[in-house]
């Protein structure tokens, strides 16, 4: 089934991309003809997952240089910029938060104060999601990790596989709305939303515009969660055993000692960018190193660059070149005055509802949240500019449809990467569950809480 499924991705895509170059789209260059043939054919290869996304992503930007659809400095720009730095950075800055046993000690001790019941459990992931997403500056390590403490407590409290599925669930289901909190909450997707409004939004800026209504968010779908995926049976966590785990960890290291001083140095540094004027990407990566340095550092060493993913690299470098070269040959502005509505609503409510409803089914024909950052709000962008509303705003209203929402696993990386027995345990069928209810908070978060909440803090 498998390999049916990525022969019919492959065949898909190809003529896609072939079909795309055969039809005469009136407006649109030729150069932007193929922008949109090969971005299409690539997204089709992602969704299909017909091979690993790295690869997808070096096919598509060798092709975009090979077929001069723009010039190699376009293409790749983005390493040019502090973006895939930032994300090299905050691997390894991760790496050293799982190594040193610092996360691990954390979450323990948080399960053995908090942690009493099913309801309790649920609760504590969110919790524990949120204090890590200050400390790890990426969703992916932060899950695997709370999964780790979790998979304990399971087996702790002899939960049985159906209900330990939901915790699984839990753990990376909470990961999309928190991460989306701090701007290096997610390191990846919050700084390319920064990038795509053109303008510079410092650390404390976005948990001012983001932090309030993704906290509603997260509080949301934790209720959800609670709601539609009822334990079977009641939940006793054995308390004396936590406390050995803990204890098996010993006293507070060396190096943990030093990890937590330099996380306190750089979330310093992160929340004060605005007065100091660094760029985030550059501190991360500055404080990245320096971890590694001796005497002032020891916390990393050469095999933690075995924790960077150069594939996330590529995926990264592909999906922020959609949008670059998408501009360069018109085919953002051709796909703005083709799918979007001709009128503007003036109403505010009524244009988030139709930002939000127009990114959701973007999304959910694409499948990745960064591939609709890099087509769809540039188009957006463009829809709303004679308003003269700030493209700030444009940009965190789609990026907060998309961020939050997903009804197949591969809508959003954050609950994939969790799918299957030897992750989180849970399959497509519990994601569809509370993805469809998800659909709903979307609006009532870009409708309902920002819209207001912009508008009083002068935003919108």
């Amino acid at each position: 089934m498998s390999k049916n499924k990525s022969l019919i991705g492959l065949i898909s895509g190809i003529f896609v991309a072939v079909l795309i170059n055969m039809l005469s789209l009136e407006g649109l260059s030729p150069q932007g003809k193929m922008c949109l043939g090969l971005t299409l054919m690539t997204v089709v290869f992602w969704a299909f997952q017909i091979v690993q996304s790295g690869y997808a992503s070096g096919l598509y930007l060798a092709l975009l240089v090979i077929f001069k659809v723009a010039e190699p400095d376009v293409v790749f720009s983005p390493w040019l910029g502090s973006t895939i730095y930032l994300v090299i950075g905050a691997y390894l800055i991760a790496s050293a938060v799982k190594s040193s046993g610092l996360g691990e000690r954390i979450a323990y001790a948080f399960i053995i104060k908090f942690v009493n019941s099913y309801r309790s459990i649920i609760i504590s992931i969110f919790f524990l999601t949120f204090i890590l997403s200050v400390l790890i500056p990426h969703p992916w390590p932060r899950a695997f990790l709370i999964m780790s403490v979790m998979s304990v407590v399971i087996k702790n409290a002899k939960i049985p596989k159906e209900d330990a599925s939901k915790i699984g669930l839990a753990v990376f289901a909470s990961a999309v709305p928190v991460s989306m909190i701090f701007l290096t909450g997610d390191s990846v997707i919050n700084t390319l939303a920064v990038q795509a409004t053109g303008e510079s939004i410092s650390w404390l800026k976005w948990f001012v515009y983001m932090g309030p209504p993704n906290i509603i968010s997260s509080i949301i779908t934790c209720a959800l969660i609670l709601v539609l995926f009822k334990p079977t049976a009641e939940v006793t966590v054995n308390k004396n055993e936590m406390k050995e785990k803990l204890s098996t960890l010993g006293p507070v290291s060396v190096k943990e000692k030093r990890t937590i001083v330099w996380l306190s140095i750089s979330v310093v540094l992160w929340m004060t960018d605005s007065i100091h004027g660094v760029n985030i990407g550059w501190i991360t990566l500055l404080i990245a190193m320096l971890m590694s340095f001796p005497v002032i550092g020891e916390v990393l060493t050469p095999k933690q660059w075995g924790e960077v993913p150069v594939y996330v690299l590529l995926f990264l470098t592909a999906a922020m070149t959609i949008g670059r070269v998408g501009g360069v040959t018109g085919m953002n502005a051709w796909i703005a005055e083709t799918i979007l509505p001709s009128s503007i609503p003036s109403n505010p409510f009524v244009l988030a509802f139709i930002i939000s409803l127009i990114s959701m089914v973007i999304h959910m024909a694409l499948g990745s949240v960064i591939a609709v950052i890099g087509i769809a709000i540039p188009a957006l962008l463009i829809f709303t500019e004679p308003m003269g509303i700030s493209p700030i705003v444009t940009t965190l209203l789609v990026y907060t449809s998309i961020g939050i929402h997903y009804i197949l696993p591969f809508h959003h990386l954050d609950v994939l990467v969790g799918l299957g027995e030897e992750n989180g345990m849970y399959t497509q069928k519990e994601v569809m569950r509370l993805g469809i209810y998800l659909t709903m908070v979307v609006f009532i978060i870009t409708v309902l809480v920002e819209v207001p909440y912009w508008r009083m803090i002068g935003l919108f």
